[in-house]
């Protein structure tokens, strides 16, 4: 018999012990205790390569939507940035009500089949003779769509893991999620030696080139993600002590299994839970996007300038959120959940409220009317066209500086660096502990029942928050300035904190609820 306490990769948060040194001194199969733990980092990676299917592209759409269809505007591109969120938000629910009632194989290999099928379809858009930005688009919100199975991903971690297990699981899961969107672009950077023409294949159509062959390797390891979960994938589900439930997913029972607990699961902490996840999403979304404008327009930088040093900054903050996602596997083990959740937006308030302008020095005026290196009024599209603007599109990087179609650039302070670094530095903290300490707890409240479902809300509120924080920021900033922007955010965040003091009492696991367990 093995204890499910023993080996410290899978338990980290727990102190080295033998069989019968656990509170509640469950003791599983040295068979099961493998399968269940392969199976868990099989949807780790899983998670990696549903990151990765994003991230690996996001830097190379705009030129290559230019490049297919002379049609599409800044307008359009918003439309297919957005295609992503709007097909996991959409599919998120779907696959997780499946998962409830079926073997979590059967969504996993369908979403991940669409994903690969939508792939394919990316490195093919060039091919029709008109109308190609619309197929730009179906195969960007399908990739989406095939997305949603991080719902079933993350239920099932939460149904095959412990109490005592679950915190560092959901981290584990958080840093290859982050992982995921750190190298996608480092790939990405790879292939761009292949360069715009790269190679052809005239008996299928097929371009390799810059373009397609990021799409091309994630449909490839899609399939290799496939075969891994067919091989190795086993059901597994596990109630708050450990003990090993007996569900629709299983394959087969056992004599040790036993039945899910029975009692009503607190609605109120499930709704708080969807809230607070949302907000962090949001804010977080929100700050990706104004990173580039914002710079641009308060240190005068090219956009050749703001794309390399802003790409280092967040390429930074993902390391940032990798060791914080590790860090968090101890502290919650002293201090909880739940304060820990409390800190993270403490600390994100505390970074936006730095990030407010003050003093009277201002920014440098960009007099001339030629280029907007801001966000203009118009579309959410525009808000990050300048991410994918080459130099080599216009050897002149025209004027820099804080356009003076924005009124509030002659009467608002510059945002010292310092500042803005801090501000980053402390947002990169706040960020990760209240993202993995959300649906950690989520899926402690929502206990042993089927998680599917319930997972699948808390992915698509995620969802729409990616959509609508660039949305709320760039009206914002464009109209008002920084410091409306986010004296706004910290009004949120400060909202937010006290909807977690008010329900704080409510975020418990469902078998401490209970009383089946202390906490």
């Amino acid at each position: 018999m093995a204890s499910l306490g023993i080996e410290a990769e899978q338990e980290p948060l727990l102190e080295d012990g033998t069989a019968g040194s656990r509170e509640w001194d469950i003791t599983e199969t040295e068979e099961h205790y493998k399968s269940r733990w392969i199976s868990i980092r099989i949807l780790y990676l899983t998670m990696f390569l549903s990151s990765v299917g994003f991230s690996i592209v996001i830097m190379s759409i705009w030129p290559y939507l230019q490049k297919i269809d002379q049609t599409a505007d800044a307008s359009f591109l918003g439309w297919v940035i957005a295609s992503f969120s709007l097909g996991q938000m959409v599919a998120s629910p779907i696959f997780g009500l499946w998962s409830n009632y079926r073997p979590r194989k059967e969504p996993l290999i369908v979403s991940i089949f669409i994903s690969v099928a939508a792939n394919c379809l990316y490195a093919y858009v060039h091919v029709p003779a008109s109308h190609n930005k619309y197929y730009m688009l179906v195969a960007r919100g399908l990739v989406g769509f095939g997305a949603g199975n991080v719902a079933v991903i993350r239920s099932y971690i939460a149904g095959a893991t412990s109490l005592q297990e679950r915190t560092s699981s959901m981290a584990n899961t958080s840093a290859c999620q982050a992982l995921g969107f750190i190298l996608g672009p480092v790939f990405q950077t790879c292939f761009a030696l292949i360069g715009e023409k790269g190679v052809t294949w005239d008996t299928i159509k097929l371009q390799i080139n810059m373009y397609t062959a990021p799409v091309l390797l994630g449909a490839f390891l899609g399939v290799l993600n496939i075969i891994l979960i067919l091989i190795l994938l086993r059901e597994h589900r596990v109630d708050d002590s450990g003990r090993q439930c007996k569900n629709v997913n299983f394959e087969e029972a056992s004599t040790d299994e036993v039945q899910v607990p029975q009692g009503n699961i607190d609605q109120v902490a499930v709704v708080a839970t969807n809230i607070l996840f949302f907000v962090v999403l949001f804010i977080f979304a929100l700050f990706e996007t104004i990173v580039t404008p914002l710079t641009m327009d308060m240190y005068a930088w090219t956009r050749e300038q703001a794309v390399l040093y802003d790409g280092i900054i967040l390429a930074a903050l993902g390391v940032e959120a990798v060791i914080i996602f590790m860090g968090i596997k101890l502290l919650s083990k002293k201090i909880g959940e739940r304060a820990i959740l409390l800190g993270g937006f403490i600390v994100v308030w505390v970074g936006f409220f730095i990030l407010l302008p003050w003093g009277n020095q201002f920014p440098k005026i960009q007099w001339e009317d030629l280029h907007n290196n801001s966000i203009p009024n118009t579309t959410f599209g525009e808000i990050i066209i300048t991410l994918w603007k080459s130099p080599r599109e216009d050897h002149s990087e025209g004027p820099t500086g804080c356009p003076i179609e924005q009124a509030w650039c002659f009467h608002t302070p510059v945002i010292c660096l310092a500042q803005f670094l801090t501000s980053a530095v402390l947002i990169g903290i706040g960020y990760p502990s209240c993202n993995v300490m959300s649906y950690t707890l989520y899926s402690k409240i929502i206990g042993p029942k089927p998680q599917g479902v319930y997972m699948g809300w808390l992915t698509a509120s995620g969802s729409a928050a990616r959509i609508l924080g660039p949305v709320f920021i760039s009206q914002l900033y464009t109209s008002l300035g920084p410091r409306w922007a986010f004296s706004l955010v910290c009004g949120i965040v400060v909202l937010t904190i006290l909807l977690l003091v008010v329900v704080y009492k409510r975020l418990i696991a469902f078998s401490v609820r209970h009383g089946r367990i202390q906490e």
